[in-house]
């Protein structure tokens, strides 16, 4: 299971509608909508200066 980085609704990464990787990491969705959203503005959704 993965956790949706824009709306924290928990995923199942084999079927999750929306994949994509930033950063060397893999980010899965619940919906396009949210991986259109997490494409448009990635440092929106993460925390860029963790470790």
């Amino acid at each position: 299971m993965a956790i949706d980085p824009v709306c924290n609704m928990e995923v199942d990464e084999e079927t999750a509608p929306g994949h994509t990787t930033y950063d060397g990491q893999d980010f899965y969705f619940c919906s396009l909508t949210c991986q259109q959203k997490f494409e448009h503005d990635p440092g929106q959704f993460i925390d860029t200066q963790a470790a």
